[in-house]
């Protein structure tokens, strides 16, 4: 298969329970015209690791913005993120329905366990949750006292798919992010198996610089191209 890839070829890459990463900080960043066509493909019982469950309501003035569609649909099996408090459904499904399990981890700590994987390293240690539940849970791997002080030794993240977008990416794949919308798409492009770059534009080789090249086309499995956002 070509690295340049239609939508819809691209999302009958990602199986049933497959585990998705995918980029974004309340829905700036998302991939939105792959998500759009994974929320209608049937996939279903999926491990959604991103930041925040994103919002009912987006700037572009429709329901369920971004990855929300997701949790909508009730795709979603296993939910890990740092926040999810603007998304009421992610209560809903995981503390009255129960049909949604929900892994909550600090946001400093989430993106450093994302890059350990990616960098191959064994885990982080961070200071952040000493004394407080993330203690119990199962990306905590243990406690360890360094000249004094306590750290967490954090499990590293990885997922099957990472699901990244670009304002720019050019023919042989690499990518330019405009503004804050490099977020957690970064690292998240070094810590899976197959990564999946949506393009709002895609341009020839050249066009980014290569100081500008925020994601390496080496990294980039497969392209699909989405269009402006707002």
């Amino acid at each position: 298969m070509s690295k340049f890839v239609s939508i819809e070829e691209a999302v009958k890459l990602i199986p049933d329970g497959a585990s998705i990463m995918v980029g974004g900080f309340m829905g700036c960043g998302n991939a939105h015209a792959f998500i759009d066509a994974l929320s209608k493909s049937g996939v279903k019982d999926l491990t959604l690791i991103c930041n925040d469950a994103s919002m009912p309501n987006g700037p572009d003035g429709g329901d369920f913005y971004g990855v929300a569609k997701l949790v909508h649909n009730k795709q979603i099996k296993t939910l890990i993120a740092t926040h999810v408090g603007l998304n009421p459904e992610v209560a809903q499904q995981s503390m009255i329905e129960k049909t949604l399990e929900v892994f909550l981890i600090p946001q400093g700590s989430f993106a450093e366990m994302i890059r350990a994987h990616g960098a191959g390293l064994g885990g982080v240690l961070t200071p952040t949750g000493v004394g407080t539940i993330i203690e119990d849970s199962p990306y905590c791997l243990g406690k360890q006292n360094i000249e004094g002080r306590d750290y967490l030794l954090m499990k590293p993240i990885k997922a099957d798919f990472a699901i990244i977008a670009g304002a720019k990416i050019d023919k042989a794949g690499n990518v330019w992010y405009k503004g804050d919308s490099s977020n957690f798409n970064i690292v998240m492009a070094t810590a899976a198996e197959t990564v999946i770059a949506e393009a709002e534009e895609i341009v020839e080789i050249g066009e980014i610089a290569p100081e500008d090249v925020r994601t390496s086309a080496i990294l980039v499995d497969y392209v699909v191209e989405g269009g402006k956002y707002l």
